[in-house]
C-alpha cells in the first residue's frame, strides 16, 4: 500500500524559519530602498550643497558602483567567515552609514557615507540569497526567493513616493535617517532568528588579488556605461578597453590562485552560465522600461508629471504582487517551466511595447508594461531558484554575488546601450523637446531591439534548461 505524502507546499515554515526569512526580507527591502529613495532628492541636494546635477548624481552612482564592484567579493567573504556574521556586519554598516549620510555637512561626506551604505547593501543583497537557501528546505526555495523578490520590488516602488514625503516634511536628511530605525530592527531580528552555523569554506583563503582585479574591471565597465549620458566618447572607449584587459587579467589570476575568488571550473555548469546570461539580458530590457517610459508618457501621451509618476509605479507594484505567487508556482511546477513561461511572457510584452500606438492612450501602454513585468517576476524568481538550488553550500555566497552582479551589469548596459538606441531612433538632438511622433518611434525601435534580446534569452534558457549533476568544484577545498 502506498503511503500518501502531502506536497511540501502544505507544510508551514517553523517559527524560527519565519523569523529568519523576515530578517532577510527586511534586509532586501533596505538595500533596494537605499537605491530608489535617494533619486527623488537629487534636485534638493543640488540646492542644499550648491552643486551641479553631474555632481549630485554621484549620490546615486556611488551607491550603485560600490555594490557592483564588490558584490561578488562579499559573497565569497561570507562563505569564508560565516554568512550570518557578515550579514550582521553589513546591516550594522548600512545603518551607521545611513546615520552618517543624514549628518553630512558637505557633498564629499555624503558621498563617502553613500559608498559605505553601498558596501553594506552589497553584503545584504548577496547574503540574503545565500542564507535563504541555507534556511529553508529545497521544496520551499522558490517561495523564499519570491518573497525576497517581492520586498525588492516594494523597496523600488516605495522609494520615490516615500522620499518625496520625507523631503517635504523633514528635509533631505530624512532620506537617509529613515534607514536607521529600520536597520536597527532588521539587525535585532537577524541576530535573534538567523541560525549560527560554522563557515562552509573552511581551510580556504580570501583571494585578495582576484578581488582587486575584479573590482577594478567592474568599476571601469560601470563607469563606461554611466558616464557620457548615452554619448560614447574617448573616455568611455578607454574605460571599456581597461575593462576588457581586466577580464583577461582576472582569468589569468584565477587560473593560478590556490583559493580563487571565482573558480573557473564553475563556468562548466551550463545551467549556471545560462542563468547568469539570461539574468543580464532580462535586466537590460527592464531598464529600458524605466528609461523610455517617462518620455513616452510625458511627451507622446502628454500626461502631467504627477500622473506619469503614478503610471511608472504600476510596474514595480505588479512585480511586488507577483513575487510570492511566482515563488509558489515555481515550487509546484518546477523552475524550468517557470523560467520559460516568464521569458515567453516577456516576449509578448516586448512585442506589445514595440507596436503600441499613442492612440491607445494609457491603457495600451499599461497593458504592455503589466505583461512585461509579470513575465519578469516569473522569470526572476524561477531563475534565482534554479541557480541557487544545486549550489554546494561552500559556494552559495559567491554564486549569489554573481547572480546579483549579472543583474546589475544588465541595468548599467540597458541604461547606456538601449538609451543610445532610443536617442538615435528619436532622431532629435534635444530629447526633452522631441515631438510625440519622434518619441513614439524611439519607443518602437528600442523595444524591437529589446524583443530580439528577450527572444535570445528564451533560446538560451530553452537550450540549457537541464540542471548539471551536482559536483564539488576545486577552489582550495578538499573533495567531499
Amino acid at each position: 500500500m502506498k503511503t500518501h505524502v502531502p506536497p511540501t507546499t502544505t507544510h508551514p515554515l517553523p517559527s524560527a524559519s519565519r523569523g529568519a526569512l523576515a530578517s532577510l526580507a527586511l534586509s532586501t527591502l533596505l538595500a533596494s530602498l537605499g537605491a530608489s529613495v535617494a533619486t527623488v532628492g537629487l534636485p534638493t541636494l543640488a540646492q542644499a550643497f550648491e552643486a551641479s546635477f553631474q555632481q549630485v548624481q554621484w549620490v546615486v552612482l556611488a551607491y550603485l558602483l560600490v555594490i557592483t564592484t564588490l558584490i561578488v567579493s562579499v559573497g565569497r567573504l561570507g562563505d569564508l567567515m560565516g554568512r550570518r556574521r557578515l550579514l550582521l556586519i553589513g546591516i550594522a554598516l548600512f545603518t551607521a552609514a545611513s546615520a552618517g549620510c543624514g549628518a553630512a555637512s558637505s557633498l564629499g561626506w555624503l558621498l563617502t557615507g553613500r559608498a559605505l551604505q553601498g558596501l553594506g547593501a552589497a553584503i545584504m543583497m548577496t547574503l540574503t540569497l545565500a542564507l535563504a537557501s541555507d534556511t529553508v528546505s529545497q521544496g520551499k526555495t522558490g517561495s523564499a526567493m519570491g518573497l525576497l523578490a517581492t520586498l525588492s520590488a516594494v523597496g523600488t516602488a516605495l522609494g520615490p513616493s516615500l522620499g518625496g514625503a520625507l523631503i517635504s516634511g523633514f528635509g533631505w536628511q530624512a532620506l537617509f535617517l529613515i534607514n536607521v530605525p529600520l536597520g536597527v530592527l532588521t539587525l535585532v531580528l537577524a541576530w535573534r532568528s538567523l541560525p549560527v552555523r560554522p563557515p562552509q569554506a573552511t581551510g580556504a583563503r580570501f583571494d585578495v588579488y582576484g578581488t582587486l582585479v575584479l573590482a577594478a574591471t567592474l568599476g571601469a565597465y560601470a563607469l563606461a556605461m554611466t558616464s557620457g549620458r548615452g554619448d560614447f566618447g574617448g573616455r568611455n572607449v578607454v574605460l571599456l578597453l581597461i575593462a576588457a584587459l581586466g577580464v583577461g587579467l582576472f582569468v589569468w589570476v584565477q587560473s593560478r590562485a590556490v583559493s580563487p575568488l571565482i573558480p573557473l571550473t564553475a563556468f562548466r555548469d551550463r545551467l549556471l552560465v545560462s542563468g547568469l546570461a539570461t539574468s543580464a539580458v532580462v535586466a537590460t530590457v527592464m531598464m529600458a522600461t524605466l528609461l523610455v517610459g517617462p518620455f513616452y508618457l510625458s511627451i507622446a501621451l502628454g500626461l502631467p508629471a504627477a500622473l506619469v509618476g503614478l503610471v511608472l509605479a504600476v510596474g514595480p507594484c505588479v512585480a511586488a504582487l507577483a513575487g510570492v505567487p511566482a515563488g509558489r508556482l515555481t515550487d509546484r511546477i518546477g523552475v524550468r517551466p517557470m523560467r520559460l513561461a516568464g521569458l515567453a511572457t516577456m516576449v509578448l510584452g516586448s512585442l506589445m511595447l514595440s507596436l503600441v500606438s499613442p492612440a491607445l492612450g494609457i491603457g495600451g501602454y499599461l497593458g504592455a508594461i503589466v505583461v512585461t513585468t509579470l513575465g519578469y517576476a516569473f522569470f526572476q524568481t524561477a531563475n534565482t531558484t534554479a541557480v541557487m538550488a544545486n549550489v554546494a553550500a561552500h559556494r552559495r555566497g559567491v554564486i549569489a554575488g554573481l547572480l546579483n552582479l549579472s543583474r546589475n551589469l544588465g541595468f548599467f548596459t540597458g541604461a547606456s546601450v538601449l538609451g543610445a538606441v532610443f536617442a538615435h531612433a528619436s532622431a532629435t538632438p534635444d530629447i526633452g523637446n522631441a515631438s510625440p511622433e519622434a518619441i513614439a518611434s524611439g519607443l518602437h525601435t528600442t523595444f524591437a531591439v529589446a524583443l530580439a534580446l528577450v527572444v535570445l534569452a528564451l533560446l538560451i534558457a530553452f537550450k540549457y534548461r537541464a540542471p548539471e549533476p551536482l559536483r564539488e568544484v576545486q577552489d582550495g577545498l578538499p573533495e567531499a
